[in-house]
């Protein structure tokens, strides 16, 4: 087996390009999706809508979310624990990493299929009385817009342009994610750290990003706002990739990685929530969703690419596209709140003119979010 660095890094490719390939279809069995290890996120962040109203999600796609920054922490120190292993069975430290750590999620999945309902209607750890209660907040929340199977809401979210706005986004974000998650380690030994101690010293920047990714879903939840969020944190997160680009200094540079760990990761809960905040229907949404995290995947494809070890400590081409970016992130997220706004106002006056009550929720369910008494999230 080729265990150098540059295999290391064919490796991380391969895996987001079939991650990549591979998004969930809407409405997909929670039981079956246990078993689809590489469609876990997206698949997740969409069961968590069928069980909570819009303005209850953010947090609960942050906590989720939040166990991927709580395993970078411990992961580093369990990286740092089995990097010691280099040489047994003529396997390299990172290759037993891969190993180790892919077999216990592939235990915790398996036993997941006992564990998870699929949805409110059919599950049975609720009494009649709760489901009841629970499918009634959700259809009023969502406008009593349609949930059943048919093909036209394929293509609605297929030709919706603000499914592709948030792509791009989503995008945005995924890269500084990507690049973060993949390379800490390198960034802080080009800072002039050992490996073991780089290692060691990544997991700060994540235990704060994990505290942070919950604080910022909450106060996206308390104040019913997606877009302002995901502008603050992109805006701050620049500030910490504009320190390491710009300093030699180990200290400084460490700050600047923390900066960007506390203001990136809260970015893609508050953005996931928000795709799945302001696409109506069941269906419908799950297209959407799809669509916004597996086209969004191809930013790990490029996050692999751009840390260059050559351009060791200061990385211009790494943190320089990661600016650039965010920096397009934070615009296109500002395009989305106007748009949003512009077609509340719009649907608001249509209301008004033609006298349309929430009481006429069956009169317009077919047309997902576009229906007169469906109102965007900003």
């Amino acid at each position: 087996m080729d265990s150098s660095p540059h295999a290391y890094s064919l490796v991380l490719r391969r895996l987001v390009f079939f991650r990549v390939r591979l998004p969930p279809p809407p409405r997909l069995s929670l039981s079956a999706l246990t078993n689809q290890l590489m469609h876990l996120a997206p698949g997740v962040n969409f069961y968590l809508t069928m069980w909570y109203r819009r303005q209850e999600q953010a947090l609960r796609m942050a906590i989720f979310f939040s166990a991927a920054t709580a395993a970078g922490a411990f992961g580093g120190l369990l990286s740092a624990a089995i990097a010691n292993m280099d040489g047994i069975a003529g396997l390299h430290g990172w290759s037993w990493i891969f190993l180790l750590e892919g077999l216990l999620t592939v235990c915790i999945s398996i036993g997941s299929y006992f564990v998870m309902h699929d949805y409110p209607a059919t599950a049975k750890f609720l009494t009649k009385t709760e489901r009841a209660h629970v499918v009634r907040r959700l259809n009023k929340d969502n406008s009593g817009l349609a949930n059943h199977m048919d093909r036209r809401f394929f293509w609605q979210a297929f030709f919706d342009y603000k499914v592709y706005l948030l792509v791009v986004v989503y995008l945005g974000l995924l890269i500084p994610l990507y690049a973060f998650s993949l390379f800490l380690p390198t960034i802080i030994k080009g800072l002039g750290y050992s490996s073991t101690r780089a290692q060691l010293l990544s997991v700060p920047p994540y235990i704060g990003g994990c505290i942070m990714t919950i604080l910022g879903g909450w106060y996206s939840d308390k104040y019913r706002m997606r877009g302002p969020f995901i502008i603050g944190f992109a805006s701050i997160a620049i500030i910490g990739y504009a320190i390491l680009l710009g300093t030699k200094s180990s200290g400084a540079g460490y700050a600047g990685a923390f900066i960007a760990a506390l203001e990136v990761y809260p970015t893609i809960p508050v953005l996931v929530s928000w795709a799945g905040s302001n696409v109506g229907g069941d269906l419908k949404r799950g297209v959407a969703m799809a669509l916004v995290i597996g086209i969004g995947n191809l930013g790990g494809v490029c996050s692999s690419f751009i840390y260059i070890a050559d351009q060791s400590p200061r990385y211009p081409t790494g943190h320089g596209t990661v600016i650039g970016v965010l920096v397009m992130a934070i615009v296109f997220s500002a395009i989305l709140m106007i748009d949003y706004k512009r077609i509340n106002k719009r649907k608001m006056a249509k209301c008004i003119r033609e006298g349309i009550k929430e009481g006429n929720t069956s009169d317009f369910s077919e047309m997902g979010d576009a229906s007169p008494l469906f109102r965007y999230m900003i």
